[in-house]
């Protein structure tokens, strides 16, 4: 069974909070693929990555170059997008996930603004413990930092 983070947004935009994440995934030595809606969105998140800090950037690229087993960070709209033998999976906006029983840890960040994301991820909250994954529940302070609530 995986270990499965509900990321509640309610201080930062995605394009904040997926970045240092991602950075302690990779610390950990997992590899990770990162699962959109929209390839737009995507193409976005991609883009956002290589420059979002002046002092570095996170490897990684988008199934749509080509070279997905050799991705560190794995970019992807497909549910079933594995082939860089990811241990964690990163479920965005809604994305609704494959099975998660094959990997380490599967991480849910959802906009705390956004009713619709608000409700998809206590749908997924309620199907990945019935599951019988292990979930816990996370909460951003005013400072911008994870507290676990559940």
């Amino acid at each position: 069974m995986a270990e499965v983070l509900f990321y509640h947004m309610t201080e930062s935009r995605l394009e904040d909070a997926l970045p240092d994440l991602l950075e302690r995934s990779l610390a950990r030595g997992w590899r990770v693929v990162v699962q959109f809606l929209t390839e737009e969105r995507r193409d976005a998140l991609d883009h956002h990555l290589w420059v979002y800090k002046d002092d570095g950037f996170l490897p990684h690229g988008s199934d749509a170059e080509g070279s997905a087993a050799l991705q560190p960070i794995l970019l992807t709209v497909e549910a079933g997008q594995e082939s860089n033998d990811p241990h964690v999976r990163f479920l965005v906006e809604g994305a609704t996930p494959p099975p998660l029983d094959r990997y380490v840890r599967a991480v849910y960040l959802f906009d705390g603004h956004d009713g619709e994301q608000i409700a998809r991820a206590r749908e997924r909250w309620a199907a990945e413990k019935a599951a019988g994954h292990a979930v816990t529940y996370w909460q951003q302070t005013d400072d911008r930092r994870w507290v676990k609530k559940a």
